[in-house]
């Protein structure tokens, strides 16, 4: 008997947003999903190098071209296109591009998220605009994307996988992530109610829930004490990493993934174990 493999993904499109950072989530799923034979379509909001961590800098790291760079090193074909999720224009464009280079889209990522800032204080302290920008861009983007794709893949008839990266905290809740956590909440949310909609045209649709992943995302609380209390609390006393998310976006697009629509699979080292 042969070993168990990912099929169904060579030679498919897939597209993946936010996955411009050199330490995060997007870049292991572009790249992995670019080593499984995918033609990989990476988005980036053209971050200004002034932004950069210091790391990024010091590594002359520009962004989603850096990822293309890497996938094209190992004889992957990747295609930067800068893009806004949340603005509708921006995401048709996006559509008219990638079926302009390649001629079909097959699965969609949507792992672009906004970054981790002024929104991390009580619901009364929050800032409105903190607010508006967590909920644009992390749940407004993921239906701009899941719409504009979905009705592409609805017309193209070949069926097709939409995954959105969301996160434990849509279910755990905590305090102090009011905005966080009602955007990946609402990610959940779209995530069942689309999967029932789209199923019908073998377009599948879920989500995953990634605890505390080992990324720049959390870079404020390394070397402090509260990284230790943090992974005190995962039973496997670790952080994650972003080729474990990966793996799973890649499962979820094969073949062997076949059968997964609607749900939101916690992928966290067993920090969330409640059902």
């Amino acid at each position: 008997m042969e070993p168990l493999q990912l099929t169904g993904l060579e030679g498919k499109v897939a597209v993946v947003t936010g996955a411009g950072r050199m330490r995060s989530i997007g870049r292991p799923i572009a790249v992995e999903m670019a080593r499984a034979g995918c033609i990989v379509v990476l988005t980036g909001t053209g971050r200004p190098p002034e932004q950069y961590p210091d790391d990024e800098k010091q590594a002359g790291w520009r962004d989603i071209d850096s990822v293309a760079e890497e996938i094209r090193a190992f004889g992957g074909t990747a295609f930067p296109v800068v893009s806004d999720v949340a603005d509708e224009g921006a995401v048709r464009g996006l559509l008219a591009k990638t079926l302009a280079e390649y001629g079909r889209v097959d699965f969609i990522v949507n792992n672009a998220g906004a970054a981790r800032g002024r929104d991390r204080v009580p619901v009364v302290d929050m800032p409105i605009d903190a607010w508006d920008t967590v909920i644009r861009v992390n749940l407004r983007g993921t239906f701009l994307m899941s719409k504009i794709f979905g009705q592409h893949l609805i017309e193209a008839g070949h069926g097709g996988s939409i995954v959105n990266i969301s996160s434990i905290a849509g279910k755990l809740l905590p305090p102090n992530t009011s905005a966080y956590a009602a955007s990946k909440a609402g990610i959940q949310a779209l995530t069942a109610s689309m999967a029932q909609e789209v199923g019908q045209h073998r377009i599948r649709v879920n989500a995953i829930c990634p605890g505390l992943v080992d990324t720049v995302r959390i870079d404020d609380i390394r070397g402090t004490p509260a990284w230790d209390q943090a992974t005190a609390r995962i039973a496997l006393r670790r952080m994650g990493a972003g080729e474990e998310i990966a793996h799973a976006v890649m499962f979820l697009c094969s073949d062997q993934g076949a059968w997964f629509t609607g749900q939101s699979i916690n992928l966290d080292g067993g920090h969330a174990v409640q059902h």
